[in-house]
C-alpha cells in the first residue's frame, strides 16, 4: 500500500513548490527587460543568477533522488528520458547566461527562451510524470519529499555566492 495520500504533503508538491517560485522570478525578469533604468542591468543580472541557480539545484535533486526512484517504479521511461534531456538542455542555456554580460542584446532572449523550456518541462512533469509516480505503489513520495529537501538545502548553502 502507498504512504503518500492525497492531502499528505509529497516530492511533487516539494517539486511543483520549486516550479511556481521560478515562474515568479521569470515574470519578475520580464517586467524588467524592457526597462530603461539605470538599474536595470544590474537588476536582471541578479534576477537570472537567482533562476539559474534555483534551476540547477532543481534539476540537480530531481536528478539524483527523484528521476532514478520514479524510473523503477514506473515502466514508462520515455518520460524520464525526455526530462533529462530537457534538463541538458536547460543547462547549456544555464551555462550560456552565468557566462553573459546582461548588457549583451542576446541575453533577455536567453533568459526568455531559458523561461519556455521550463514552461514545457514543468508542464509534462505536472501533467504526466507526477500523477505516475503518485499512482505508483513502491514509491514513498513523503519520505522522499524529506530526502529532497535535505539535498536542497545542502545543494543552496554551497552554491551561495561567498560575500567578499
Amino acid at each position: 500500500m502507498a504512504t503518500t495520500t492525497r492531502s499528505a504533503p509529497d516530492a511533487c508538491t516539494l517539486l511543483d513548490a520549486d516550479h511556481r517560485n521560478v515562474k515568479k522570478l521569470f515574470k519578475d525578469f520580464e517586467e524588467l527587460a524592457g526597462s530603461k533604468a539605470k538599474s536595470a542591468p544590474k537588476k536582471k543580472r541578479a534576477l537570472a543568477d537567482q533562476i539559474c541557480m534555483e534551476l540547477k539545484v532543481h534539476a540537480q535533486i530531481e536528478e539524483e533522488i527523484f528521476y532514478p526512484a520514479v524510473r523503477a517504479a514506473i515502466k514508462e521511461h520515455d518520460l524520464l528520458d525526455e526530462a533529462e534531456v530537457e534538463h541538458a538542455s536547460a543547462k547549456d542555456l544555464i551555462a550560456q547566461i552565468e557566462e553573459g554580460d546582461e548588457n549583451d542584446p542576446k541575453f533577455d532572449a536567453k533568459v526568455t527562451v531559458l523561461g519556455e523550456y521550463i514552461d514545457h518541462h514543468v508542464k509534462e512533469e505536472r501533467n504526466e510524470m507526477f500523477p505516475k509516480a503518485r499512482a505508483a505503489r513502491k514509491l514513498d513520495l513523503v519520505q522522499m519529499r524529506d530526502q529532497l529537501m535535505a539535498r536542497k538545502e545542502e545543494l543552496m548553502q554551497q552554491m551561495q555566492p561567498v560575500a567578499a
